[in-house]
């Protein structure tokens, strides 16, 4: 097409006409919106050859005349999903030959003059959410594998880009009897004897079809009016999310909707327990006061450990995201939400 517009520009006078008026039917014919499709990494075939080791060097030397020369790897990255303050990697294996004991994934900040690339995760798990990423900036991660019994890595995946347009999830400073970590990501209650309160975030941050979760780093005293959950506002006053318009669980386990604890029941909050909260919406509905508000009925399904419990919530339908909390009545507990 572009040899074509270069022919059109170059003729004379006389043909010139002829040459444009052809150049344009052929545009009106192509669809620019249609490119030819790229297979998925996983799907690029390969060609492999057997031949005598003596003959290595001489055929690396020829190729890399033309080329560089690497190995395939076994595993390539399969899939990136933004994540509040980061960003979920998952890969998978290529080479179904080959017996992988570990896999390796690396991240680095794009354009970052040459930065090296730094270990996020090392274990047999096939994804993982790398944390603590800065909204509106790209990423690079690569995968590696080990075979059973072996102490090498294999080659590197091909490098895929990445980024988050989400915000991390923060906790709100000043809070009385709770000190936070440097990314406020991590909240620490220190002092028992300050009156109990809730630690709100610092905005509405979760929004429904996310998956919000607390992790215990540390544990102290349980108490039955604790309590980590998702509330509508954050309004002070209340000691504890066990009250309307707030969804959550207390450190003995107990599952409360808007501060009615439900019959079904989680375990009780232990060191690395991970509680996560998911919510979809089901249904809009007129509201029941005839302001015109609307009440949107939300499916939020709660789960820590290898329990569940799944209920419905009425919020307005008008609130665009909620907050979460969590209040403590002993110091010594640590929770970690991403």
């Amino acid at each position: 097409m572009f040899l074509s517009g270069e022919a059109a520009l170059r003729c004379g006078l006389g043909e010139k006409e002829d040459k444009l008026c052809s150049f344009t039917k052929k545009a009106l014919h192509i669809q620019l919106d249609s490119l030819p499709e790229v297979p998925a990494l996983v799907d690029v075939p390969c060609v492999s050859a057997q031949f005598d080791d003596s003959l290595l060097g001489a055929l690396k030397e020829k190729v890399s005349r033309h080329g560089s020369v690497s190995s395939y790897p076994p595993v390539q990255i399969e899939e990136l999903q933004e994540r509040p303050g980061g960003v979920l990697v998952r890969w998978c294996k290529v080479d179904e030959d080959f017996a992988a004991a570990d896999f390796r994934l690396q991240w680095r900040r794009s354009g970052s003059g040459g930065r090296q690339y730094e270990d996020a995760y090392i274990g047999r798990e096939l994804e993982f959410l790398v944390l603590q990423l800065d909204a509106h900036t790209d990423y690079q991660f690569r995968v590696s594998a080990r075979g059973e019994g072996r102490t090498e890595w294999s080659p590197w995946s091909v490098p895929q880009s990445g980024s988050t347009t989400l915000a991390a999830h923060e906790w709100r400073p000043g809070t009385e009897g709770f000190v936070l970590s440097s990314r406020r990501n991590i909240a620490l209650r220190n002092d028992s004897v300050s009156r109990c309160c809730v630690l709100y975030s610092r905005a509405p941050t979760y929004y429904c079809g996310q998956t919000l979760t607390f992790k215990i780093s540390a544990v102290g005293a349980l108490d039955p009016r604790d309590s980590l959950g998702v509330c509508v506002d954050d309004s002070r006053g209340h000691e504890s999310l066990q009250r309307d318009q707030a969804v959550c669980i207390s450190t003995n386990g107990a599952v409360f909707v808007n501060g009615k604890e439900m019959t079904n029941q989680l375990p009780p909050l232990i060191l690395g327990a991970a509680v996560t909260f998911d919510m979809e919406v089901v249904s809009v509905q007129p509201g029941l006061h005839g302001d015109g508000a609307s009440v949107a009925k939300l499916r939020v399904a709660i789960g820590s450990g290898s329990r569940e419990v799944v209920f419905d919530w009425q919020v307005e339908s008008s609130l665009d995201a909620l907050f979460f909390g969590c209040s403590f009545n002993h110091s010594g507990w640590k929770v970690l939400v991403f």
